[in-house]
């Protein structure tokens, strides 16, 4: 059973990877996410494939495409050698 979101979760596209936001708000049937440079967006509770360990799973096939376009672009500026 997966824990309740609670605000400051970070959030991941895969269990394992570098957290691509983080929760803002938790409404009754969405939540609310800040990508980094990218600002606040609202993700349908139907997106969210897991919640454990302080940490919501995204599932990116349900993700709207400018949600999509900003986590590949936070990812794009990150140093690879950090």
């Amino acid at each position: 059973m997966t824990e309740p979101v609670e605000e400051g979760f970070d959030v991941f596209l895969h269990d394992g990877d570098k957290a691509v936001a983080a929760v803002r708000q938790v409404h009754p049937k969405s939540i609310t996410i800040y990508v980094e440079d990218a600002g606040d967006f609202i993700v349908s509770r139907d997106a969210i494939r897991d919640v454990h360990d302080e940490k919501v799973v995204l599932d990116y096939a349900r993700l709207d495409p400018k949600l999509r376009v900003a986590i590949r672009r936070e990812h794009n500026r990150e140093d690879p050698t950090i």
